[in-house]
This record gives C-alpha cells, sequence and structure tokens, in this order.
C-alpha cells in the first residue's frame, strides 16, 4: 500500500519551468486581461440575470445589448471624488484596497485553462498553465487568506463603527468556512494522490471527481458562497445593519478595487470547484466518445470557462433567489453543520480508499455500512435544535395595545381594492379623522 501511495504522489511537473521569457510575460498578460475582462463581463451578466429573474430589463444602453455599462461604471467610479476620512489611518486606508485585490490575481497562476499546446507562429509547446507545484491547491488557498487581510485591515483603518464591525465579521466567516472548504478537499487529495493541480485534472480523465465525490463538491460550493462574501452569505456588508459594511468609507478608485476583488474571487473559487470536481478543462463527460479531438489544442479553454460561467451563474441565481441569513444562523451552519459532515465523510472516504487500495474487506459491505451510517447521522442533521417560541401573557398584549405606538385595525374583510377608508384615531377628547384640521 505504501508503495502504491508513493507511485500517487509523484507529481509529473516535468513540463513546467522551461518556458522561454517572452511565453511566460505572455501568459502573465493574457492572465490578467482574462479576469478583467471576464469581471467586465459578469458585472454585466449578474444585470441581466437577475433583471430576467425580476421582470425587469436590465442594462441595454451602453454597447451592444448593455454590454459597454461595465467599462462605464468602472470610468466612472474612476473619476469620482477621493475621499480620506479625517479619523483613518491614511497609510493602511490605501494599502488595503491593494491587499485585496493583488492576492485574486496571484492565485489564477496555478490554475489550469488546458493541455499541452503549441505556440502559434513558433515551435514553442508549453501548457497552458503559468506554473504548477506539488502542493498548488494550498497555495491558493494561502493566497485567498491573506486577500481576507485587505477586509479586515480596510474596516479597521477608516475610523467607522460599521466598517470596524464588517472587518471582523468577514475574518470570522473566512475562518469558519475555509475550515468546511479545507475538509472537503481532502477527499479529492485522497483520490487523485496529488495536491498538484494539472494532476487532479490528469486523474479526472475518466469520471469527474464532482460525481463520486458528491458530499465534498455540495460542502465545498457551500462553502465557497460563504468564502467570497456573496449572497446569502454576504454579512461583512450588510446594508441593513452595517450600511456598507467594510467599504462604507471607500470611494472612487479604492471602492473599485474591492469590487473588483470581489469579482475576481468568484472566479477564482468558480475556476477551482471546475479544476477539483468537473474534470477541469476536459471536454463534457461523454462528448470524448463523440468527437475525439475534443479534449486537444485549444478547445478544452471553452470547457473550462463554459464550467467556470455555469458555478458564476449559481452565485448569480442565489442573489437574485435567496434572502439574507441572521449571523447567528450562519455561523451556526459552519460549525455545527458542515464540519462535522465533512469529518465524517473525509473518514468514509479514507476507509473505502484504504480497502481499495489494499483489500481485505469486502467492499460491498462497506459501502452498505456507510449508507447506513450517512441516513442516521442526515436524520439527525435533520432534527437539529428545538426553540421555543416565547409566549406573549393576555396581560402583556394588552399592554402594548394601550401603551403603545397605535396602530390601526386591519379592515375587517381583508384588503380591499380603490382608495382605502379613512383612517381615525381614538383621543380623550373627540375622534379625529385622518387629514383633518384640528
Amino acid at each position: 500500500m505504501i508503495s502504491t501511495i508513493n507511485v500517487l504522489a509523484a507529481d509529473d511537473l516535468s513540463a513546467f519551468g522551461h518556458d522561454p521569457w517572452w511565453v511566460i510575460t505572455i501568459k502573465t498578460v493574457l492572465i490578467f486581461l482574462v479576469l478583467v475582462l471576464l469581471t467586465l463581463f459578469n458585472i454585466w451578466w449578474e444585470r441581466r440575470v437577475v433583471a430576467r429573474m425580476q421582470h425587469r430589463i436590465g442594462p441595454n444602453v451602453n454597447g451592444p445589448f448593455g454590454l459597454l455599462q461595465s467599462l462605464a461604471d468602472g470610468v466612472k467610479l474612476a473619476l469620482k471624488e477621493d475621499i480620506i476620512p479625517k479619523a483613518a489611518d491614511k497609510v493602511v486606508f490605501l494599502l488595503a484596497p491593494v491587499i485585496a485585490a493583488v492576492p485574486a490575481f496571484v492565485t489564477f497562476s496555478v490554475i489550469p485553462f488546458g493541455p499541452t499546446v503549441k505556440v502559434p507562429f513558433s515551435d514553442v509547446r508549453t501548457p497552458l498553465q503559468l506554473t504548477d507545484m506539488p502542493v498548488a491547491v494550498l497555495f491558493v488557498m494561502a493566497i485567498a487568506s491573506i486577500g481576507i487581510y485587505g477586509i479586515v485591515l480596510g474596516g479597521w483603518s477608516s475610523g467607522s463603527t460599521y466598517s470596524l464591525l464588517g472587518g471582523l465579521r468577514s475574518s470570522a466567516q473566512m475562518i469558519s468556512y475555509e475550515v468546511a472548504m479545507g475538509l472537503a478537499l481532502v477527499a479529492v487529495f485522497l483520490y487523485a494522490g496529488s495536491m498538484s493541480t494539472s494532476e487532479i485534472v490528469a486523474a479526472q480523465d475518466k469520471f469527474w471527481f464532482g460525481l463520486i465525490l458528491v458530499p465534498s463538491f455540495v460542502i465545498y460550493t457551500i462553502s465557497m458562497v460563504g468564502e467570497t462574501n456573496r449572497a446569502p452569505f454576504d454579512l461583512p456588508e450588510a446594508e441593513g445593519e452595517l450600511v456598507g459594511g467594510f467599504h462604507t468609507e471607500y470611494s472612487s478608485l479604492k471602492f473599485a478595487l474591492f469590487f473588483l476583488a470581489e469579482y475576481i474571487n468568484m472566479a477564482t473559487v468558480s475556476a477551482l470547484a471546475t479544476t477539483l470536481f468537473l474534470g477541469g478543462w476536459h471536454a463534457p463527460w461523454g462528448l470524448i466518445n463523440i468527437w475525439p479531438g475534443a479534449d486537444t489544442g485549444y478547445w478544452p479553454v471553452l470547457w473550462f470557462f463554459g464550467k467556470v460561467l455555469f458555478f458564476i451563474f449559481v452565485f448569480i441565481w442565489l442573489r437574485g433567489s435567496l434572502p439574507r441569513l441572521r449571523y447567528d444562523q450562519f455561523m451556526a451552519f459552519g460549525w455545527k453543520r458542515l464540519i462535522p459532515i465533512s469529518l465524517v465523510w473525509i473518514i468514509a472516504v479514507a476507509t473505502i480508499r484504504s480497502v481499495s487500495l489494499d483489500g481485505g474487506v469486502d467492499r460491498q459491505y462497506l459501502l452498505i455500512g456507510i449508507g447506513v451510517l450517512a441516513v442516521l447521522f442526515l436524520a439527525l442533521f435533520f432534527i437539529g435544535e428545538s426553540e421555543e417560541e416565547p409566549t406573549v401573557t393576555e396581560t402583556e398584549e394588552s399592554g402594548r395595545a394601550t401603551g403603545g405606538f397605535p396602530v390601526p385595525p386591519m379592515p375587517a374583510g381583508g384588503a380591499v381594492r380603490g382608495a382605502a377608508v379613512p383612517l381615525t384615531f381614538e383621543s380623550r377628547t373627540s375622534t379625529v379623522a385622518a387629514g383633518e384640521d384640528l
């Protein structure tokens, strides 16, 4: 068993580190341009999709189908007045958006966009990936965690209570859901035998891990929404109680950098989900049997971005469908639900993987036992904790009616069409109708 694991863990990264300097430069510039253009497109797409869900038109004036609306908004942000609050720590206040935006670009350096291809107009062959390393997935999570410092420091340096609370929420949210996200990836590492992104994609040439590791896929999908502060988990910028949250005091280009970081982080977690669970740049499952050349040349780039846009559509769908959670519900869901389920699933996957590599136990009985345990665990999960609603006594109810704000009674026959009946309020001297002069 040890020799088998050693063979699996021997990452073949010989294709990397041999590119000429001009190829590395082209790859770096292309990644930067793709992420900026993808951000502009995602903003436009989110507005169009949410408008469609809410029976509105959405952006349709600037450019064909309104495609240049995001660019117009970016120019507008750049030309706005740049305000720095007097109570702010100016150095940290200026650095925080940069700290949030730069790691968002760096994480894409280890994402594979496609196989090894020939560079046009040359004899150079290079993988469609800037670089790779034996711990590439851990590198992505580490760099993404650095981006949270930008949000926390931005909230702290603003000198505003609302911004500080938004930054603290973001740090607590990152810790909670990054634990669940990391645990969801353990099963992928066990099956792929590697933490290299290119090796994980190569291990899914027959079956995608999203199909055989469904619990890990679901847990990662939920965690990535919480990790990027997107609705319904956008508690660090909840306008109901924190105004704009950590970026309340920001304006002009500094606010645009926070906005850019959020949308690039959406693309990052979507690209990582594509790489780890949906076969990366591999063609949609079954298409390779019909079209053998689907995984060659530059076609895999199309499959990769198609899967990424699917995840971004899920982000938009959630924002247009679900209300924001309460903060205690959100934290309890992460610590009491996602993390325990992840731990149980890791034990099950490790057991199955050990039996598959070493043998000695009938796998059929093992799967039946794990299924029974999963059903029991799900039953306990859905039972949850009982919360008793506080009862209101008659005395309290009557006290509210007499001593509280005068609330007009509901119409006896329910809602009515046309003009409403004039409201009347009882006073000690006489009855005064609404709208009459005293």
